[in-house]
């Protein structure tokens, strides 16, 4: 009698809290697709521990941006990929996907190319080579072997190259809103019916919370005395959620730090504005129909180095992908209180800007649709062939 053949082996590394989301995505998606008993090893967070991965180390520690800014973790970062690299060779995984932070991943890649190994290499999320480095777009196509694309317009610049390209479309598109009870939340944190709501995510990284809490501290004085009737909501997560929470607690007005699930949601659909650090949140944000700026600063070192790298006018992912500036973007030196506040009052009592911006994110999240079936389906379906061969 035949012994049934082992359950196929998945590696994962995804090291910032978006990378981490979309990979517990695909990790669901890819048990339908190759049954319930597929196997799941590597690096990750809260949401896929939650979803059955037993993570090597926690990432947390590597969620760094800003080129002046990883120097310090260096040593860190190179015992780290050392790790992951044992831990492949080890347990001989089906395949390797790796999901984010191509400085950390990319050296993972290359060092298993160097030394033969043979697993099948994917990366799920391009590196922004439209934004900056575009000579990262050679470097991927001599180290894996499949690129999965968020954006439509990714492919090209990476098939140029030689390497197998899928675009699968971005997972804001797949997001389920959790129920709602505006009332509710409006009710348990005592703001009037028609008290302006005003939402503040200052990060998922804590060098990002450092560096930016000041900053929104300041703008946040400013339009509390201006707008005497707002209240302040920051939704966060775990990874930050002692530094926020220690935050919010030294500003001289009530501000309500949210963690859980249904509280997010219903501060998404209750905020009439936002400020957000640069990312991803920004589509989540468009998705709710929620009017907003993005600010952000780095060592000004970096912020240099950025600025002379920079293959495109704007920062933020809407801008991007219309083309012109909806989002304002508030970053570097313009990164400070005053001209925060000025952006979120006007995002507050002006109407037909309001307005301008929301019709502009149906347009943006549009160009992200991708027929009719879930991005992470469409993941896993490339991946399972890889798998299969």
């Amino acid at each position: 009698m035949k012994s049934k053949p082992a359950a196929p082996l998945i590696y994962l590394v995804a090291l910032e809290p978006s990378g981490d989301l979309l990979g517990a995505k695909l990790m669901n998606a890819l048990r339908i697709k190759l049954g319930s008993d597929a196997r799941f090893s590597g690096v990750g967070g809260n949401q896929m521990e939650r979803s059955g991965l037993k993570s090597l180390f926690d990432p947390s520690d590597l969620a760094i941006l800003g080129i002046f800014e990883v120097l310090p973790k260096a040593s860190l970062v190179i015992r780290r990929v050392k790790e992951v690299v044992q831990d492949i060779e080890s347990k001989s995984p089906s395949i390797l996907i790796t999901i984010d932070s191509w400085g950390f991943t990319g050296r993972v890649h290359k060092t298993l190319t160097k030394r033969l190994n043979p697993i099948p290499r994917v990366r799920y999320v391009a590196p922004q080579v439209w934004a900056w480095r575009p000579g990262r777009a050679k470097q991927l196509s001599q180290w894996i072997d499949h690129l999965l694309t968020l954006f439509p317009f990714e492919p090209p610049l990476f098939e140029t190259h030689g390497l197998a390209t899928t675009y699968v479309g971005h997972p804001i598109i797949e997001d389920n809103a959790l129920y709602t009870d505006v009332s509710q939340f409006r009710s348990e944190f005592d703001m009037e019916d028609n008290a302006p709501v005003l939402m503040v995510l200052p990060g998922s990284r804590k060098s990002e919370v450092r560096c930016l809490t000041p900053v929104f501290a300041d703008a946040l004085g400013i339009l509390v005395s201006k707008v005497p009737d707002l209240h302040v909501v920051i939704p966060t997560i775990g990874s930050v959620e002692i530094e926020v929470r220690e935050w919010a607690k030294s500003l001289p007005f009530s501000a309500h730090v949210l963690t859980g699930g249904i509280d997010k949601a219903n501060a998404y659909a209750t905020a009439n504005a936002a400020i957000a650090a640069s990312g991803t949140v920004t589509l989540e944000l468009a998705r709710a129909g929620i009017p907003h700026l993005i600010a952000y600063k780095v060592n000004r070192l970096s912020g240099l180095v950025f600025r002379f790298m920079a293959k495109t006018k704007f920062v933020n992912l809407i801008n991007i992908l219309l083309k012109y500036e909806v989002v304002p973007e508030c970053l570097q030196a313009e990164c400070n209180g005053r001209v925060i506040a000025e952006e979120v009052e006007r995002l507050l009592k002006d109407e037909g800007y309001r307005d301008m911006q929301m019709r502009c994110f149906k347009d943006a999240l549009a160009l992200l649709q991708n027929g009719d079936r879930k991005p992470s389906e469409m993941a896993a379906d490339v991946i399972g062939t890889l798998i299969q061969r």
